[in-house]
């Protein structure tokens, strides 16, 4: 199945395109923003742009055959790097054998769903291994073109605790002289935790949350999702389509958004309650680890009930997206309560944005709860 076409963005399409255009694109590039709004998508669309045969002013003609053949995700010059976990190997030789077999068996898997949901029982990372295939085939000739591209998706994962130490180091030898006819396009939602080194060698591009109407439309045209589930997915998502795919009823079971605003109203009543105990309680619940794509989705309906508190705290409740007489009461009661303000209430989002950004790492749920809900307490207090 192809690639859906890219959703949002157009600034730095436009910008990509006449780099492009005149020649000026850079041999080295770092797309970055926050998890899940289209970087690795926008990737490959570069990758388009760079081995387009027909190349339009406004990017890659879309149908030549190497157009064609990025979409399918088979072209033999484009190279997608993703971290996987540590498969089991006695020896360095194996490790790096193992390493590709499974970048193999995942692009498979993104070739015949294109929205595909990687789902890894350990956390992925890069690994040595993994570096050293990319070095190989960064010093082979191209197959069929003139130029070679690999994408690096979630570069950051090069320096975890759980990679090797060494792979961001080899990563930068080939940033460093990279063969003439290699562009390297590096994916990160954390920038900041690359080594220094590599952020000095590459072109940054920076890409913002997408509208919610982008995200509904992907989930109704993509998807054939109805258009009300779509919004309120939408509106949980917080402008990335990759936390929407991952809340979807393929991923999550039929009820995936009715679910997650229960489980949003659920967090706030727990942050705003007297006893400390039933915060940490709430925290415990969630489990230690899996199913991040259900928590990174509580969160964004947690976030959600606190601009509709906000909303009425601020006497604007026509504004609200839970708009039952259930819902409406509740945020009333919630409102009422002494020390509820909207500047508070602007502070205890941001808490949840931060806890997005955690959630979007290895960082154990339950921690991130806990620290969240005694936050927003203290923010409403």
């Amino acid at each position: 199945m192809p690639l859906p076409p890219v959703y949002g963005h157009a600034d730095a399409l436009a910008m990509l395109a006449a780099a492009a255009r005149i020649g000026n694109l850079s041999q080295s590039l770092l797309v970055h923003g926050p998890a899940g709004i289209g970087k690795e998508r926008v990737a490959l669309w570069l990758s388009q742009l760079v081995l387009c045969e027909q190349p339009r002013d406004d990017g890659p003609c879309g149908e030549c055959r190497a157009c064609r053949q990025i979409d399918r995700l088979e072209h033999p010059d484009v190279h997608w790097f993703f971290p996987l976990p540590r498969p089991d190997a006695s020896t360095p030789e194996k490790l790096r054998d193992k390493l590709e077999e499974a970048r193999g068996a995942e692009l498979a898997a993104r070739r015949a769903n294109p929205h595909h949901v990687p789902q890894f029982e350990k956390a992925p990372a890069y690994f040595m291994g993994t570096i050293q295939n990319l070095q190989r085939l960064a010093s082979m000739r191209p197959s069929v073109g003139s130029r070679k591209v690999f994408v690096v998706g979630d570069a950051e994962a090069m320096v975890p605790q759980e990679s090797s130490p060494e792979a961001a180091n080899a990563f930068l030898k080939l940033l460093e002289e990279p063969p003439a006819d290699t562009t390297l396009i590096l994916t990160s939602s954390n920038p900041g935790a690359l080594l220094p080194t590599i952020r000095s060698r590459v072109l940054p591009i920076r890409l913002l949350r997408l509208p919610p109407e982008d995200v509904a439309e992907f989930l109704v045209r993509e998807l054939s999702m109805d258009r009300a589930e779509a919004a309120t997915l939408a509106s949980i998502s917080e402008g990335a389509i990759g936390r929407a795919l991952r809340l979807t009823p393929g991923a999550g079971g039929a009820g995936t958004a009715q679910r997650l605003r229960e489980m949003g109203r659920d967090l706030l009543t727990a942050a705003l309650a007297d006893s400390e105990a039933g915060r940490f309680a709430a925290a415990n619940a969630v489990a230690p680890s899996g199913a991040r794509g259900e928590f990174s989705g509580a969160l964004g309906a947690l976030a959600l009930w606190l601009r509709d508190l906000m909303a009425v705290a601020a006497g604007a409740p026509e504004s609200v997206a839970y708009t039952t007489q259930a819902d409406e009461a509740l945020l009333r009661k919630l409102a009422a309560r002494p020390g509820v303000r909207a500047e508070g209430v602007a502070r205890a989002i941001l808490r949840v944005q931060e806890a997005q950004e955690l959630a979007s790492g290895n960082v154990n749920p339950q921690l991130i709860l806990a620290d969240l809900l005694g936050g927003i307490r203290r923010a409403l207090a």
